[in-house]
């Protein structure tokens, strides 16, 4: 009960934060409530926030990947490579593209769920090596004139002024919540992030649930990698370079613990929402891009330093309370499977 009244405690002090920063954009610039404004906040950064939702997943499962933007990357590469070769029709190539995102992703999933590598290093590797295969790809050049149809899709409103990269990621966002909270798959993903093993020993397929998640970080990834290229028009091959920094901030400002077992989807809404705002601001503002990524930079270690203070500080009050101290291990896991659940 006391965790679960800490991440309350969090989300409600990001709340408390996006309104403070809500106030000063509006005290920097006559233009940040403007509609268009809002709408380009979203829209210049909706591939991020759509790689977000599905890594939150994983880092709640106890594992990392930093490979999503090189993904992005590569996937939009293939997609443009064979545009260009106009040896598949293009709706066969956006599927292709997107499979090999899932492929990018279940190669490095293997590695981790099956060769128990460590995630940090098997994505740090795809980081690099699905860079440079884009870059193979396409070279130095910008491919572009795509299908009317796919430009469209990325750069004319669906919904009123909202882009359908918008309208997906709401949906996306909702679904995430309902599949990490009120599912089976979801409670196993909390078991599995707070210790590994006692999730094997409660009979939950470790091993596939790793697989799966990884495998979708990267589908997902390809897809992001797709949209960002429909919004732009063209494909080099750096797109999306240093989004890591960004998706991985977000996820961790909203209280997803770096060592997996917590976290929820209504705090990395509101993380996502104050980055944006952040971003939104300092441009608004005139602050140049290298001193908006070390900004960024700096909210990132202090996401993974305040909360883990606070645990800290927690822990040596419910020992000090006569509570059990955090350092007994507790011989039951916090989030428990019912046998029809494991199967």
């Amino acid at each position: 009960m006391r965790d679960k009244a800490l991440r309350w405690r969090w989300e409600l002090f990001l709340a408390v934060v996006l309104a403070a920063v809500f106030c000063v954009n509006v005290s920097i610039s006559e233009f940040y409530l403007g509609e268009q404004n809002f709408i380009n906040m979203f829209q210049l950064s909706i591939e991020k926030v759509i790689v977000v939702v599905i890594m939150t997943f994983v880092i709640i499962n106890g594992e990392i990947d930093l490979s999503v933007a090189s993904v992005m990357a590569f996937s939009a590469c293939v997609l443009a490579a064979l545009h260009e070769a106009a040896s598949v029709p293009f709706e066969l190539a956006v599927v292709i593209a997107l499979a090999a995102g899932a492929l990018a992703g279940a190669l490095q999933g293997a590695f981790v769920a099956f060769m128990g590598l460590p995630s940090l290093v098997v994505t740090l590797a795809g980081l690099i090596g699905f860079r440079g295969a884009g870059r193979i790809l396409v070279e130095d050049r910008s491919i572009g004139d795509f299908p009317a149809w796919f430009d469209t899709l990325g750069q004319e409103p669906l919904v009123g002024r909202i882009s359908f990269a918008v309208v997906f990621f709401v949906v996306e966002l909702v679904l995430a919540g309902i599949i990490l909270h009120r599912t089976a798959f979801g409670r196993a993903v909390f078991v599995i992030g707070n210790n590994a093993n006692v999730a094997r020993y409660s009979g939950v397929n470790v091993a596939r649930d790793k697989m799966i998640l990884m495998t979708a970080s990267g589908l997902f990834a390809g897809l992001a990698g797709v949209l960002f290229a429909s919004r732009l028009g063209s494909v080099r091959g750096d797109l999306a370079l240093g989004f890591e920094l960004d998706i991985i901030t977000m996820v961790l400002l909203g209280g997803v613990s770096i060592f997996g077992g917590s976290g929820t989807i209504v705090g990395v809404a509101l993380a996502i929402l104050i980055v944006l705002n952040i971003r939104n601001g300092l441009g608004l503002a005139n602050i140049d891009q290298n001193t908006q990524t070390g900004v960024i930079g700096a909210l990132l270690i202090l996401s993974v330093l305040v909360p883990n203070l606070v645990a800290r500080v927690a822990g040596s009050w419910r020992s000090e309370g006569g509570d059990t101290p955090r350092h007994q291990p507790d011989p039951h896991p916090t989030q428990t499977l019912t046998q029809e659940e494991r199967t």
